[in-house]
């Protein structure tokens, strides 16, 4: 019992780095995906986001960890840490799902709420800050739950460039103990938590904003 807790907290120890990770790229990609979807309905940018998107969505993310981790390097002054490589690749491909869904939400709002602002010169800013995102938020709740969830599981692939998060922490206790059943098994309590976690939080706001 003694070695099995030890081994849950062993594995812990890598919670801070998923958790890092995981609200440093979800804040990333909310960020540059709300900016991304409302600058393309603007019809601004649209082409260089639009192909953004689908090289983003069309190429693997252990690819693109790779590439911001041992090939920006080469093109820039300063070596990223694998902490802030996973921020920054994360936080791009989120960016890219994000705006796919934030698309499909602001094109279920009525146009007439666009026209109406434009006829009250409701400035930019304000209209997608007041009138729009809100909406859009409680349109895309469940999509985005879904994306935060996969976003954390995705995290995951830090391990393969040496980030010690839950996964990478297991995997260092198997070569420990020779067995890679146990540790595993933990990493997916790790896991599996989270995301109910997760899951109640997006449940506990669908509700309120069904109160709303």
């Amino acid at each position: 019992m003694a070695n099995l807790l030890q081994s849950f907290l062993f594995v812990g120890k890598g919670m801070g780095v998923t958790l890092q990770i995981l609200s440093g790229g979800l804040c990333m990609g909310v960020v540059i995906g709300a900016c991304a979807a409302a600058l393309r309905h603007q019809n601004m940018f649209a082409c260089v986001i639009n192909r953004f998107v689908s090289i983003i969505r069309g190429t693997p993310l252990l690819l693109q960890l790779a590439f911001v981790y041992f090939v920006l390097p080469g093109f820039l002054p300063v070596k990223l840490s694998v902490v802030a490589a996973g921020i920054f690749t994360f936080g791009l491909n989120s960016s890219a799902y994000i705006a796919e869904i934030l698309r499909a939400g602001i094109e279920s709002i009525p146009k007439g709420q666009f026209e109406a602002a434009q006829t009250l010169k409701i400035p930019v800013y304000y209209m997608w800050k007041d009138i729009i995102f809100p909406q859009v938020l409680k349109n895309i709740l469940p999509s985005m739950v879904g994306e935060v969830i996969a976003l954390l599981k995705e995290t995951a692939l830090i391990a393969t460039i040496g980030g010690m998060d839950i996964m990478r922490s297991a995997q260092v206790l198997a070569a420990q103990e020779f067995t890679y059943f146990t540790p595993l098994c933990i990493a997916g309590v790790y896991y599996y938590g989270c995301v109910l976690l997760i899951e109640y939080v997006g449940k506990r706001l669908e509700q309120r904003f069904s109160v709303c």
